[in-house]
């Protein structure tokens, strides 16, 4: 995520701000610019102290305080590039599931953030892919079977329960996982559907049977068993969390997920202009500078080379707070190389990074 600073006054921004807390003037994100900007209205529109060669109006779902992003004001769309994804959303009569609706969208643009400036293809029209990344937002009735947060061929579903925090952490701790957040099952169920449009329908199988396993292992079955028989011990060598050893399928989102935490949060670190070094208690150094753009960065070795001292220094901050850590994982040279195969199948189409397999790629 960049530092964004309000272009009237200079004000920090952060990314879900609507109003400028110092000028108290109206923002809005525009998402082909990767910028928040200060607006100012203009004939029934709006015109972007960052971008004033065009007209500005807000998506849609702003009426109901969800979105801040901005479309062109010239075109016929209600809904801007995030929103426009949304299948379902709950009913919104219910304050409850009106507020969970919000929280949602804030991850959910966090998400778009990320997906938009790594250029990955989303479905839309003239792209040639089977499905179109799409999203069901429900709320569980108050009897019968619970809504289950998952993805089917492109269509993501997220349980609107999950953006209480109570409920999150009561299944977090049920489930024993050591992270659980509204953005983290964004990142980790895109992995899904970015298995189909960037292994499965490029060709690259090979690739991600030598990086993760064969996939064609029955998937009910090895659900199933680990459920019933959970992760073995040892697991931490291999695998970013115990639900990755359930299947290929879910090492490879897991570790998506992963990448897209490691990645948007070394820019946070590039925007603040970090530089770390420590010396630690083995005589060794905590030592990088965070001076590049993770996102365009090439070589996957100078981001994990940055994100490891960084997240000790998190977790730190974290602890000295009184915080659980930010970070609590621990990054293997074997799941080293599964986030340094997911940073190649995403810049593959871009030719900007190294490809292990050459031509076998397409």
């Amino acid at each position: 995520m960049q530092l964004f600073k309000c272009q009237n006054c200079g004000q920090v921004l952060y990314f879900e701000n609507k109003t400028c807390v110092v000028c108290s003037r109206r923002l809005g994100y525009i998402p082909q610019l990767s910028c928040l900007s200060a607006l100012e209205p203009w004939e029934g529109a709006w015109h972007a102290l960052a971008d004033q060669g065009m007209p500005y109006r807000f998506c849609a779902n702003a009426e109901f305080d969800a979105c801040n992003w901005l479309l062109d004001a010239t075109t016929s769309d209600r809904y801007c590039v995030a929103c426009n994804h949304n299948r379902t959303i709950p009913d919104l009569t219910r304050p409850a599931n009106l507020n969970g609706w919000r929280k949602v969208e804030a991850a959910k643009h966090r998400l778009f953030y990320s997906l938009l400036k790594l250029r990955l293809p989303l479905g839309d029209s003239g792209e040639n892919t089977i499905g179109r990344l799409t999203f069901d937002f429900l709320a569980s009735p108050p009897t019968g079977p619970k809504v289950l947060t998952g993805h089917d061929n492109g269509l993501i579903t997220l349980a609107i329960e999950e953006a209480d925090d109570v409920e999150r952490e009561r299944r977090r701790t049920a489930m024993h996982e050591p992270y659980r957040t509204l953005l983290g099952h964004f990142r980790h169920e895109v992995g899904h559907f970015f298995w189909d449009r960037l292994v499965r329908e490029c060709g690259r199988l090979d690739f991600f049977r030598e990086a993760f396993g064969d996939e064609r292992t029955d998937y009910a079955m090895a659900l199933k068993a680990y459920y019933e028989e959970s992760a073995r011990p040892n697991w931490p060598e291999r695998f970013i969390s115990a639900y990755a050893t359930s299947h290929p399928w879910e090492d490879f989102a897991e570790t998506w997920a992963h990448y897209l935490h490691i990645v948007d949060t070394l820019e946070m670190a590039e925007a603040f202009k970090l530089n770390i070094h420590a010396k630690v208690e083995n005589g060794g150094v905590l030592d990088t500078v965070v001076d590049f753009d993770p996102y365009t960065e090439a070589e996957f070795g100078r981001i994990v080379d940055s994100w490891i001292p960084l997240s000790n220094v998190l977790n730190c901050l974290n602890r000295a707070m009184g915080q659980p850590d930010s970070y609590p994982f621990v990054l293997s040279a074997p799941v080293i190389d599964k986030l340094k195969a997911v940073h190649q199948l995403v810049h593959a189409k871009h030719g900007s990074a190294s490809n292990p397999v050459g031509t076998q790629w397409g």
